[in-house]
């Protein structure tokens, strides 16, 4: 069962073994990459392209060049700030604050796994089936007419009973 204690969620974060910060480094895709892929987000990997949302640097767009797991943190191509010394760095983001404008496809088992969601798209489809006539649809009669037709029937079983 999942925690809503704040300390706990915490404690989960710190402690999360490799393979689930890797799941917790989702971003969402663009709208063109979710209609072509049928996927809402993706981790994100160093090579893909992003666009910052949230921030000072919204709307800066760039390459992926570092992943820090161990900080929740990206580093995109052109983001950098300037240090006292003079020296550039760049600046982490966290990756839920990014959207995903292009996909790093180098990886055999990231192709695979998004051809999985195309895969599911096109099994949900129905296929065109031809049209059968359609069924005539009964009245509905009215309650209280229904609770007429019992009592009517009922007296008429009162009175058959106390004649015969």
């Amino acid at each position: 069962m999942k925690t809503t204690q704040p300390r706990k969620q915490r404690k989960m974060l710190y402690q999360a073994p490799l393979h689930i910060r890797y799941k917790l480094f989702s971003a969402l895709l663009s709208p063109s990459l979710k209609a072509s892929h049928n996927v809402g987000s993706l981790p994100v990997r160093s090579g893909d392209t992003v666009r910052i949302m949230r921030g000072d640097r919204k709307g800066l767009e760039g390459k992926v060049t570092r992943v820090d797991r161990k900080k929740y943190r990206i580093f995109v191509e052109g983001v950098t700030r300037e240090k006292v010394d003079g020296t550039t760095t760049f600046v982490p983001i966290h990756p839920s604050k990014v959207m995903i404008t292009g996909l790093n496809l180098d990886d055999k088992w990231r192709r695979e796994s998004l051809k999985v969601g195309v895969a599911a798209l096109e099994a949900e489809k129905p296929e065109e089936k031809p049209e059968e006539p359609k069924k005539q649809k009964r009245k509905k009669k009215a309650r209280k007419a229904v609770a007429r037709k019992k009592e009517k029937t009922e007296e008429k079983k009162e009175e058959e009973s106390m004649s015969g």
